[in-house]
């Protein structure tokens, strides 16, 4: 499930920085612009593993991986 999440966190990555440095919402492009519904479900589904991620910070302090 890690493996997933840390996916989707870095594919919320590369889209923000291709709306960062060229003005480009690749998923956006991709999957029918930032309103249609598949575009929606993959934004939520990024912020939701970006949340999930922020368990990666206890996971680095105790030393364990569920990898």
């Amino acid at each position: 499930m890690d493996k997933f999440i840390l996916t989707l966190v870095i594919i919320g990555a590369i889209n923000w920085g291709c709306i960062g440095f060229f003005g480009l919402d690749v998923v956006g492009v991709l999957f029918g612009g930032q309103g249609s519904f598949v575009s929606r479900v993959i934004y939520a589904l990024v912020g939701l593993a970006g949340l999930w991620a922020l368990t990666f910070y206890a996971k680095l302090r105790s030393g364990t991986s569920n990898s």
